[in-house]
């Protein structure tokens, strides 16, 4: 979604129908998720350190209150963190009884995580092109109604490049092998510590990959 490459992509194939990746436009979501989290445990923290500072101005021993799986609050919302990327189908036992915990003490994070999934399913759930559209134009209006600052940034976003997005439902086509042959020259390149002659280097890569 980054302006410099959609120029490359524009200049170097003026005749391809260009196609906004479905991971990095989930991946917003989930980043904007994960915001909401980073914010509520800076919070958590403030408390925390205010919390000390009266006990030892009381001559106390500051004990935090612990919640039913023997987290803190601020743990709770660090160790929160892979259980908000994941699928509920996905959770492990512990972690749907973290999410059920911080659900509790945070029906935004609730809210949020269910925004996320609901953009993936746009994806999941949708072969038409059309249809596709609307279900985004939907997304935003739930967006809106939620009044998340960090969603809103996204939603904006992607309704800025809608076009290359709704793309994708043309032939579901992904990045995907493009990623991981990347993923397979940086690990060449790693091998070598580096790389002295870009020719010789691409030379090997045609060699080995071609």
């Amino acid at each position: 979604m980054a302006g410099n490459m959609e120029l490359i992509a524009k200049r170097s194939f003026p005749y391809a129908r260009r196609v906004t990746d479905r991971f990095h436009v989930q991946k917003l979501a989930t980043e904007a998720l994960q915001e909401m989290r980073i914010k509520y445990r800076w919070e958590a923290m403030d408390a925390e350190n205010e919390g000390i500072e009266k006990a030892k101005a009381n001559g106390m021993i500051y004990q935090p209150e612990l919640l039913s799986n023997g987290d803190t609050v601020k743990q709770l919302l660090a160790r929160s963190r892979y259980v908000l990327y994941k699928n509920p189908s996905f959770w492990t036992e512990s972690q749907q009884q973290r999410a059920a915990l911080l659900f509790e003490l945070y029906p935004d994070l609730a809210q949020a995580h269910n925004l996320a999934l609901q953009l993936g399913k746009v994806y999941d759930k949708t072969e038409d092109k059309l249809y596709g559209l609307t279900r985004l134009a939907k997304w935003h209006e739930k967006v809106r109604q939620s009044g998340f600052k960090a969603f809103n940034t996204i939603s904006r976003s992607i309704q800025a490049h809608y076009k290359t997005i709704v793309n994708y439902f043309d032939n579901r086509s992904t990045n995907a092998s493009a990623e991981s042959f990347n993923a397979k020259i940086k690990a060449f390149r790693r091998q070598f510590r580096g790389v002295r002659s870009v020719e010789f280097f691409l030379f090997r890569l045609v060699k080995l990959y071609a």
